[in-house]
């Protein structure tokens, strides 16, 4: 199975997302932390996106004769 641009940079968002709203929970600071949680939701579509386009691609390739 490969991986495509959106499954990783999705996976990426979703990191940064997690690390943002932990460091806000941390610090007491609510925007950062629901910026985080906004991203780490943005980089879970993102990433699933991905997902479903790599499955459609790997999908029609096995159906080719």
């Amino acid at each position: 199975m490969n991986t495509n641009k959106d499954q990783v940079r999705g996976r990426v968002k979703q990191a940064k997302g997690q690390i943002k709203e932990v460091a806000g929970k941390l610090l007491g600071d609510k925007t950062l932390q629901a910026k985080g949680k906004a991203q780490k939701t943005l980089g879970k579509a993102q990433a699933r996106f991905g997902d479903v386009k790599q499955h459609v691609k790997d999908t029609s390739k096995k159906k080719r004769p």
